[in-house]
């Protein structure tokens, strides 16, 4: 298989003939890992059961945290789902994977469609199934968000969204979640959303595409499925708990495939999730800490706050020009919103994560500002 190289390393490649400016301490502003110390009470279950490693863990997850996570989208979503409607997986990364090799193994000419710019594992799963790719372009001209095209989606398999978005930070409303509902239903497509940012808005909770599923009368979510993680949400990606909900007659083959891949949680690791899923209050802690950064930005930088994640979509005239002269001028890492996405997509943007702590953040969001009005000075 014929993979593409990962943002991040073509971003050392861009780099590795710079030396920064050491007047400045380095920054990267590159990857969505939360900076944030995981809360002590999610160590603590964790060192509580560490013993517990002796012991194999279920493929299916223990019941503890199916509980947890069940609890969760019942508080969140307002969605009372059965057992059978989830999966406990590890994280979500191996999941956007593997599960569409599950789904198209049997087909001879699989056809997925993923927005772009997008999350890498998206590409990498249609190259794993040898499918053919439409891209769902995002631009500043349909407002980031995917525009339909019937006779494209006709042929379809599987479609991949991803709202609230990395790299972009745009949301859909629940009328147009529900617009996507009904198109896999009408085209007979798998919908499947990858949902990791949606517990990370600046104002009001954002709808999944489950609820909108319940809105279109489709109560069992055939063809509709959603990821999602404590990644994000918790800062605890180390913790490698998400899981696929939706669809029950899809989910049960699927849960029947994950008992050969060995993606299986160790046991100290699926109670310290339960504990994170079962609780809101630092999440909410997590919140304010991004709506604060992101009014740094929109300080410092005059970018309009987003409704949601920790990402800004910076317009720059030229990415890969302004990603290296940043580094070598202010030791500042930012990835290019070309090497998140095809075809043209992205050029011209870089993606900041808002990740730190707000000193930091004010520190970093200064000196690309410094570096800016320099660039229009010139």
């Amino acid at each position: 298989m014929n993979f593409e190289t990962y943002p991040f390393e073509k971003l050392n490649h861009l780099l590795k003939n710079i030396s920064p400016n050491d007047k400045y301490a380095p920054l990267s502003l590159t990857i969505g890992e939360p900076q944030f110390n995981t809360p002590y009470f999610i160590l603590e279950e964790f060192k509580n059961k560490a013993t517990m490693l002796n012991k194999y863990p279920k493929s299916s997850g223990e019941e503890e945290l199916i509980s947890s996570m069940l609890e969760y989208v019942k508080k969140r979503f307002d969605i009372p789902l059965r057992a059978t409607q989830i999966l406990s997986t590890f994280g979500t990364r191996e999941v956007l994977f593997n599960f569409p090799q599950y789904l198209l193994h049997e087909n001879e000419h699989p056809l997925i469609a993923y927005t772009n710019p997008f999350y890498q594992i998206y590409e990498g799963a249609a190259k794993a199934v040898n499918a053919h790719v439409i891209h769902l372009d995002l631009t500043s001209a349909n407002d980031f968000k995917p525009d339909v095209n019937h006779e494209e989606l006709w042929n379809c398999d599987l479609v991949i969204l991803n709202f609230p978005n990395n790299p972009t930070a745009s949301t859909l409303t629940m009328e147009e979640l529900k617009k996507w509902v009904k198109l896999a239903l009408k085209h007979d497509f798998v919908l499947l959303n990858d949902e990791c940012y949606i517990d990370l808005y600046t104002d009001k909770p954002i709808p999944s595409l489950l609820n909108a599923s319940m809105e279109v009368g489709n109560v069992n979510f055939k063809n509709i499925l959603v990821v999602n993680s404590i990644s994000k949400r918790s800062s605890a990606p180390g913790l490698r708990s998400g899981f696929i909900a939706g669809d029950e007659e899809i989910l049960k083959g699927y849960g029947q495939y994950r008992t050969y891949v060995g993606c299986a949680s160790p046991l100290p690791l699926q109670y310290a999730a339960a504990t994170a899923w079962s609780d809101d209050i630092h999440v909410d802690g997590f919140r304010d800490n991004y709506r604060k950064n992101f009014e740094i930005a929109q300080e410092v930088l005059g970018v309009e706050m987003p409704t949601s994640t920790f990402y800004v979509w910076l317009e720059v005239d030229d990415e890969l020009r302004f990603t290296q002269e940043l580094f070598e001028g202010y030791n500042i890492k930012v990835l290019p919103g070309s090497f998140l996405g095809r075809n043209g997509i992205g050029k011209g943007y870089v993606r900041l994560a808002l990740v730190y702590e707000e000193s930091l953040m004010r520190e970093a969001l200064q000196r690309i500002k410094k570096y800016i009005d320099r660039k229009e000075n010139r």
